[in-house]
């Protein structure tokens, strides 16, 4: 048994924010339900690389989830919508602020069929505020609150994170928002509305920077892959890529420059003695280290840095990381076998539970998979099911395929 077993959910959400939240709550045992348009579903559905027509981007926010299409800007779409939405627990969305509205799905029309229903809505802005109208994306959010200009190397362009950081950022506000919400309803039997922006998800997240400013008004600059308050903490050039060190106390700068580098004589040295002094030459620092580490190669030093208790690691790429002995031994790649796809990896659930079997339940659905079976259980005789699909109101990309 999972702890979410037996918890609805309606999962009109794209791209990457929403899915992300409700791909963690299926396999937490919801059963979701991804409500997607005719034709097209999902928009992150078009993007490459596909694979027998189907896109594997998507199909990795999206696994564990059922699909069913409708068209709710018809008057049966929606009203078989809000038929579904008696049983659910929880309405996610990420459309921009009014559209629900305009569909008639929002939180007011589904409380009036399900009056203690949890409805969250993911927006770039929020549903409040000068900006709630503008479309937000991920890197309009990382723009907006200082993340693009704290990133790179100094002196640089704007630089945005390697991954969508505010869509995960908001997709994980809206998880623990929901199970907070849950906990709440099941005490007092009220629903609730959340309402959560990429800007504001991102913001909270800028623990550190907000200290320093708040503290001493300083803004936060691009340092590479400096840390803004301890040296040495960065990757260092070796003589074959690049080895991360974080000797960020007394302690670890002491057992890294006697048992790692063989300079004990920086211990004394009044540019390095204390972490003020090393932050004060922190460039004369970054040479002197370099000095050493680029007449080794990576490996070796790990294995030195491992030796005297420093903490140390490879600059890895991102097939590197995938393919490396302990991402495989803690079983972050997982295999499944998806109906159009066919055999195919993706990442596993990175919490390791004592008690709870978590795990990838399912592939993505293909647009509609689960169309007619959830309409059926619904309540929907066939003849009605044959016209709703006739007329477009209800949709399966692929009728004639054998179904699991």
């Amino acid at each position: 048994m999972l702890p979410l077993d037996g918890f609805r959910v309606l999962d009109l959400t794209r791209f990457l924010s929403g899915p992300y939240a409700t791909m963690v709550l299926a396999e937490l045992g919801a059963d979701v339900i991804k409500v997607e348009q005719p034709q097209t579903g999902d928009d992150s559905r078009r993007l490459a690389p596909k694979v027998n027509g189907e896109s594997y981007p998507f199909a990795m926010p999206n696994r564990s989830k059922r699909s069913i299409s409708l068209d709710l800007k018809t008057d049966r779409g929606r009203e078989l919508f809000l038929h579904l939405a008696r049983e659910a627990d929880l309405v996610i969305e990420n459309f921009r602020p009014g559209v629900v509205r305009r569909l008639g799905i929002d939180y007011e029309a589904v409380r009036a069929v399900r009056p203690d229903v949890l409805y969250c809505a993911i927006s770039g802005f929020g549903q409040t505020g000068p900006y709630r109208d503008r479309p937000g994306f991920d890197i309009m959010a990382q723009g907006a609150i200082g993340l693009m200009r704290m990133t790179g190397e100094p002196g640089g362009r704007p630089a945005k994170v390697g991954i969508a950081i505010n869509d995960i950022a908001a997709g994980a506000t809206a998880i623990y928002s929901i199970l907070a919400a849950q906990i709440q309803r099941s005490r007092t039997g009220e629903g609730q509305y959340m309402d959560i922006s990429l800007v504001d998800a991102g913001l909270a997240w800028t623990v550190w920077e907000s200290g320093a400013f708040f503290g001493a008004g300083e803004v936060p600059q691009q340092t590479g892959t400096r840390h803004r308050r301890s040296t040495p903490y960065q990757a260092y050039r070796t003589a074959d890529g690049y080895v991360t060190i974080g000797a960020n106390n007394d302690r670890l700068w002491a057992r890294l420059v006697t048992d790692v580098l063989d300079r004990p004589d920086w211990l004394t040295d009044p540019r390095f003695a204390t972490l003020p002094d090393r932050m004060d030459h922190i460039d004369e620092l970054e040479v002197e280290i370099e000095r050493l580490t680029t007449t080794r190669g990576t490996d070796e030093w790990i294995k030195l840095l491992d030796r005297a208790g420093v903490p140390g690691g490879p600059v890895l790429t991102y097939d590197e990381a995938l393919a490396d002995q302990h991402v495989v031994a803690r079983g972050m790649v997982t295999e499944l076998e998806h109906p159009l796809i066919g055999a195919m990896r993706t990442i596993a659930p990175p919490t390791k539970f004592s008690g709870l079997d978590q795990r990838v339940r399912s592939p993505a659905p293909w647009l509609g998979q689960h169309t007619a079976q959830l309409l059926r259980e619904s309540g929907v005789d066939d003849a009605e099911l044959a016209q709703l699909f006739a007329t477009g109101v209800a949709y399966d990309a692929h009728p004639d395929h054998e179904r699991d």
